[in-house]
């Protein structure tokens, strides 16, 4: 039997070349390893998301999961779903909190993190937030999958998830297994801005599904060496954002393109053209698949309501066992 994989996504809507290159291309690849969960977990999205921002949920879940399906997650292969549609999740989240110190939670370095950007202090942030994990844990092991594709910095979030399992089974008998962290190499994509990570909060990103013409426009405002200020200055390639993206998309000129950027032989501008042209090449063949997906809605929720049914045969057992072993039925 395969192990059982788990992984979730925030629903933001359209995803961009940053999300393709840190997760999804990655999911895609582990389709053909193990059992695959793969969960739009938009009751996480409501721990920032509040008032009538939750009205553009439902829109960002489509979006999002046209992607996916655009990328090559594979419904025949993974299971595919909504997380509030299967409301055990928060059902085994109560009682997860219910044997969970607060000064576990408390020390989870990405929550004060998130406090930070948030511009809130501790006693001011929503108990959403500060369970968080907890939620996390409960989404892992109500599947009980035993492995999860994290990068080095959500590594504390899942060894806390095993020692809330672990409490979990001392109390209450063996009945999860521990799960173990996949790790992933997390690729950090620059937005254009050539500062920052690629984000949507930034602007400094281009989408999946972006059409070709957008993609080259976009580009001509990418940052490039901040010392080439003028046509005739040699480029420093290392130091360029878009040549780092040219090493991403698959150029068979690398060579050439250092050379001629290192000799202010080519301009940024070619670079950039030339590079658009590469980008558009890679996701031809995706744009086109979310382009034939977006004429299929029925398609779409037959997809999501079969992950749903799969999903929930699962989590109804675990459920049904979890009470047993905690004396609630």
């Amino acid at each position: 039997m395969k192990n059982r994989i788990f992984s979730g996504m925030r629903p933001t809507g359209k995803l961009h070349i940053g999300n393709y290159f840190g997760a999804l291309e990655n999911w895609v690849k582990l389709q053909d390893e193990f059992e695959c969960v793969y969960s739009v977990v938009d009751i996480h999205a409501l721990t920032t998301v509040t008032g009538n921002e939750t009205k553009t949920i439902n829109a960002n879940i489509r979006e999002m999961v046209l992607d996916w399906l655009a990328v090559g997650i594979d419904p025949e292969k993974s299971i595919v779903f909504i997380q509030s549609q299967v409301p055990e999740v928060m059902t085994l989240h109560s009682l997860l909190s219910m044997i969970t110190p607060m000064g576990w939670l408390l020390r989870v370095p990405t929550f004060k993190e998130k406090v930070r950007q948030m511009d809130e202090t501790e006693e001011s942030v929503n108990y959403g937030l500060v369970g968080y994990p907890v939620l996390q844990t409960a989404d892992i092991i109500l599947y009980k999958a035993n492995v999860v594709p994290v990068g080095e910095d959500q590594v504390p979030h899942i060894e806390l998830a095993r020692e809330i399992v672990r409490r979990f089974n001392n109390l209450f008998g063996n009945t999860f297994p521990e799960p173990q962290p996949r790790l992933t190499e997390a690729r950090l994509i620059k937005g254009l801005d050539g500062q920052q990570k690629m984000s949507k909060s930034l602007n400094n990103h281009i989408d999946i599904s972006t059409p070709n013409e957008e993609t080259v426009k976009k580009l001509r405002t990418a940052f490039t060496d901040p010392q080439r200020i003028k046509r005739n200055i040699p480029g420093r390639p290392k130091m360029c954002n878009v040549y780092s993206l040219h090493q991403l998309f698959g150029s068979n000129n690398l060579k050439v393109i250092n050379k001629e950027c290192s000799t202010a032989e080519r301009g940024c501008v070619e670079c950039k053209i030339e590079l658009g042209e590469n980008i558009n090449s890679f996701l031809q063949e995706i744009r086109e698949r979310r382009i034939s997906l977006e004429k299929q809605p029925k398609l779409i929720e037959e997809i999501l309501a079969d992950g749903k049914n799969k999903a929930k045969k699962i989590a109804q057992n675990t459920i049904n066992e979890v009470y047993e072993k905690m004396g609630l039925s």
